[in-house]
């Protein structure tokens, strides 16, 4: 199985989610862009480290080819479905604050 088969179920997944928790929300939308823009950038900064300090590998055969630096592409994959996944997560789930601001305003 290749890394971009590995990926692809877990990228939907997260697009899924982060399109239900943000659907008409454009500053939430402007937020992600930015966080992901971050996040892409230091996966960028400290994968292509990490690889040319030989900390870890990739099976070429498995890969679909395209590099940014040292970078397979696939790579950057797992950074944007845990940006993804993250905001799902904060925008679906209770907010414990919330919940407070409703128990004193009752």
């Amino acid at each position: 199985m290749s890394y971009a088969l590995l990926l692809l179920p877990l990228l939907v997944a997260a697009v899924v989610c982060a399109v239900a928790a943000l659907r008409r929300d454009r500053r939430g939308w402007a937020a992600l862009a930015v966080a992901t823009a971050a996040l892409l950038a230091l996966t960028l900064a400290f994968d292509s480290l990490m690889i040319a300090l030989d900390l870890f590998r990739y099976d070429d055969a498995l890969l679909l080819g395209p590099h940014i630096g040292l970078v397979p592409i696939e790579d950057l994959g797992y950074a944007l479905v845990a940006v993804l996944v993250v905001v799902a997560l904060w925008r679906l789930l209770p907010a414990r604050h919330r919940a407070e601001e409703e128990r004193t305003d009752a």
